[in-house]
């Protein structure tokens, strides 16, 4: 019989807290200081280097005495974090860009010896040295999962399961955001409601840690708010735009940026497309036991981020400007008026799924009605009865990760059963449960509204026979074809009979365009779900964002264009490196 001494022994440790809090070696230390462009500074005990919220926010390396990080809630609740020693260093993912610090830290009672590293530096170490670039960005990933793991941020006071919740939790979640929700109608709910004097008619509210407040946001404002969405400088040019934060869009920005191209990312809803909402994604290269679609966007903005790239949402395209085709730049405006200036473009703004023709379909939208399955709309509808429209691999996707939480499942199939348009290791799978079946040729015709405006069944028409059938399910999942994420190009591209984005067009002359994903536009790119003819595959999505630089590169190094600006490891990294 084991001692618990022995147990604990044997059972390896969960936090990963030596990764997340690593110690750097006096070698280590000293190549992080060669890029610090000021003198360390000396912080007297307790005193404060920064606080959550702030921006511009250095990450400061520790070369003697003590740090305390800390964290803050919603509700004023502080949380020591860690105590940091000589060699180890503050910060999370947003010091790599101008987004505000979400926890922060003051000199321990000994106080503090330390450098500064500002983003622009921080990234050149990263980018340098590959052994601490290495190290640091596991120890940020790692620390932003603690963060979300604690609740350490905003508190959500809303009413479970509403439609606005819903919203914000997966706006916050799918963008990385920390953040803690509270039932308004619980005894600590009641408390807040009171202190703030506010009616239950203002929820949801976001209550920020410095202690402002957001009634019923939109997820424009919470982008704005919490320093999500950042600042763009109006008089910039960069040299790649790109519109979607897909896999495909999110692969152009790390392999441009990676090649010293400056690069924007932007997107109207949230990081990851229709990718980012998966549950298990177990087809992808690489990734034998499979992985999220959250956790995989999520790695590929932490590498756009490590290579310098801008992200900035959400944040809608709402127009395409080209001066003419000798023009040097591309316009493109945005939802909040400005205008975004670039070299080149890059369409990624990829394809939704269709709303089926239902007379009260919108009512449900967003409360009992869903275009995804994420884990926030998953714990909603536990242990009750749903329904699935749709057979291809996202609906087959959804129902793996749907059914071992709800009661039943019933899936609504189109056509003739799931053979022709799912991968057999999901097709296997949904049949191995049993409490999911499957109705083929068949389509929902009515949603039925319940006495406190939720869901109260559904009706389904068998497409050969006519007959229709009740179910009391109470929630629907929409996974039913796609349609082309392109009203906001207003015609300023080609496109073919569907909507989807035309490349390699030939020109006016006759003559073939040299490069297969340009557009009817000079200097304007389409790649992924968006473009007509593409493979709708994961893969071929960042295969496309991979290509697609190359044939950035080859129009930005013509010889009436400017040369291309160097990157930030070109431009400070590598003479800091040298002996």
């Amino acid at each position: 019989m084991r001692t618990p001494e022995q147990t604990d022994a044997l059972v390896p440790p969960s936090d990963r807290s030596a990764q997340r809090f690593p110690r750097l070696s006096g070698a280590q230390l000293a190549i992080a200081e060669r890029f610090a462009i000021t003198e360390p500074k000396v912080f007297q005990p307790g005193e404060v280097l920064y606080k959550p919220g702030d921006l511009n926010v250095p990450s400061w390396f520790l070369l003697s005495g003590s740090i305390e990080n800390f964290g803050r809630d919603g509700l004023d609740q502080e949380t020591i974090i860690q105590h940091l020693e000589a060699g180890q260093f503050t910060g999370e993912l947003n010091q790599l860009g101008d987004h505000p610090c979400l926890a922060g830290s003051r000199a321990g009672p000994d106080g503090a010896i330390a450098f500064p590293l500002q983003a622009a530096q921080l990234l050149a170490l990263v980018v340098g040295s590959a052994e601490l670039g290495e190290m640091i960005m596991r120890a940020f990933i790692l620390r932003r999962v603690n963060l979300l793991e604690r609740g350490l941020g905003p508190v959500i006071l809303a009413r479970p399961g509403s439609a606005d919740l819903l919203r914000i939790q997966g706006f916050l979640t799918r963008n990385t955001y920390p953040h803690l929700v509270l039932d308004y109608a619980s005894e600590r709910g009641r408390e807040l409601l009171d202190v703030l004097k506010l009616p239950d008619s203002d929820l949801p509210l976001l209550v920020c840690p410095c202690g402002q407040m957001l009634k019923r946001p939109s997820n424009e404002e919470l982008g704005a708010w919490l320093g999500i969405t950042p600042t763009l400088q109006a008089d910039h040019v960069y040299d790649v735009a790109v519109v979607g934060s897909g896999p495909a869009g999110l692969a152009t920005a790390v392999y441009a940026a990676s090649e010293g191209l400056s690069v924007l990312v932007v997107d109207g809803l949230v990081l990851g497309g229709q990718a980012g909402a998966s549950a298990r994604i177990e087809n992808y290269l690489g990734f034998p036991t499979g992985i999220s679609g959250r956790a995989l966007t999520g790695r590929a903005l932490s590498q756009a981020q490590k290579f310098g790239s801008q992200v900035a949402i959400p944040l809608a395209a709402r127009g395409l400007h080209c001066d003419g085709p000798d023009a040097d730049t591309i316009k493109v405006t945005m939802s909040d008026g400005t205008t975004v200036e670039a070299r080149s473009v890059v369409i990624a703004s990829g394809a939704r799924y269709k709303r089926p023709d239902i007379e009260n379909l919108k009512t449900f939208e967003g409360d009992c009605v869903h275009y995804w399955a994420s884990p926030v709309e998953a714990k909603s509808c536990a242990d009750q009865h749903v329904a699935l429209v749709g057979a291809g691999n996202s609906a087959g996707q959804a129902v793996a990760f749907l059914a071992p939480q709800v009661k039943r499942l019933t899936m609504i199939v189109r056509g003739e059963g799931l053979e022709a348009s799912m991968s057999r290791y999901l097709i296997d799978r949904i049949r191995s449960f049993d409490n999911v079946d499957i109705r083929v040729r068949s389509e929902i015709t009515t949603l039925h509204t319940g006495a406190g405006g939720g869901l109260d069944g559904i009706a389904i028409r068998n497409r050969q026979t006519g007959a229709i059938d009740e179910l009391a399910a109470r929630y629907v999942f929409m996974f039913i074809g796609a349609e082309p994420n392109t009203e906001w190009l207003q015609g300023a591209v080609a496109l073919d009979n569907k909507g989807y984005v035309l490349t390699g067009l030939s020109r006016a002359d006759g003559s073939a365009a040299p490069l297969s994903l340009q557009t009817s536009v000079p200097r304007v790119f389409a790649i992924g779900d968006v473009r007509s003819g593409s493979t709708k595959r994961l893969a071929y999505a960042v295969g496309e964002g991979a290509a697609v630089v190359s044939q950035i590169h080859a129009l930005l190094a013509r010889p009436h264009n400017p040369g291309l600006r160097l990157g930030l490891f070109a431009q400070t990294g590598p003479q800091f490196l040298q002996a």
